[in-house]
């Protein structure tokens, strides 16, 4: 069985900051990710990361493994982690993979990210990331000038919502999706279930309701529900993770959770996810590991 100092379950901006934090402090790292697509994968570039603007999520993470490869303390396993056990001793985790193939760690730092829900509606996968967003600031610049629509069934958002994305759009409405919101939302608001969306390419041009009518769009901003992941599922239910009402994983400020020696950073904690938010969120787990390994 191989041993590490740390071992990081998500190979994303948290997962990777803190893989690089790590390497600069000596410590020996396995960070262990997915062979499927990541969940941004659908994204045409990461924002907000000054030097790295625009790069793809598959170039953003090839340059971090460059800059990584230079310290020679973390490596990268392509696999799927399935559950961690405990030491009874309290001396650290084994790590259970689904090869078989099982890893020690000292300490654990999941950065797994959330499981987006997708609708089932024709066209939404061509769209997502492009010209359907989840987040304004990280997709708003390239979808400035054109015809918005929020999809929302949150009254308080969708009253908002006009003013607060008036800097990419002077034309926004909201679509509840088949709900009925209680009161009047003082915005225009379409009430009927979206049953599909005509596209070009991925460019939206409309929205389809179930009664036939077509609503003109050039972009959908769609905050979809999201869920743990398997590994964080199951530790949750086996080995006491805390998670929060809205099911991420609940830590104390410094990334720690419940369980000693396992910690969790970027989207797994917050529904502020952006790339650079994970970032910091990982490089202050690392901090936290070192600083608590040395108290």
């Amino acid at each position: 069985m191989q041993h590490y100092d740390v071992a990081i379950i998500g190979g994303g901006p948290a997962g990777l900051t803190a893989a690089m934090t790590l390497s600069r402090s000596l410590r020996r790292v396995a960070v262990l990710e997915s062979p499927a697509d990541p969940r941004n994968a659908g994204s045409h570039g990461v924002h907000g990361i000054l030097g790295l603007d625009g790069v793809s999520p598959a170039e953003y993470r090839s340059r971090a493994w460059s800059d990584l490869a230079r310290y020679g303390m973390a490596e990268l396993h392509e696999t799927e982690a399935v559950d961690l056990v405990p030491d009874p001793g309290g001396g650290g985790f084994e790590v259970v993979t689904e090869d078989g193939g099982p890893f020690w760690a000292r300490r654990v730092l999941l950065a797994t990210g959330m499981t987006d829900v997708i609708p089932e509606l024709e066209g939404f996968r061509e769209c997502w990331g492009a010209s359907i967003i989840h987040c304004p600031f990280c997709s708003g610049w390239e979808n400035r000038e054109r015809a918005w629509g929020v999809v929302t069934a949150d009254p308080e958002f969708a009253r908002k919502a006009p003013r607060a994305f008036a800097a990419w759009s002077d034309d926004v409405i909201v679509f509840t999706d088949g709900e009925a919101p209680a009161g009047d939302l003082g915005v225009e608001t379409v009430t009927g279930r979206i049953r599909g969306l005509r596209h070009d390419g991925g460019d939206l041009r409309a929205v389809e309701l179930d009664d036939g009518a077509v609503v003109e769009r050039g972009t959908l901003l769609w905050q979809l529900d999201q869920r743990p992941v398997p590994l964080v599922s199951r530790l949750a239910k086996d080995r006491g993770l805390a998670l929060r009402e809205d099911c991420y994983v609940k830590t104390d400020g410094c990334c720690r959770t419940s369980v000693p020696g396992l910690y969790s950073a970027g989207d797994t904690i917050t529904e502020t996810q952006g790339a650079i938010e994970s970032a910091a969120s990982g490089s202050t787990a690392a901090f936290q590991i070192i600083e608590d390994e040395t108290a």
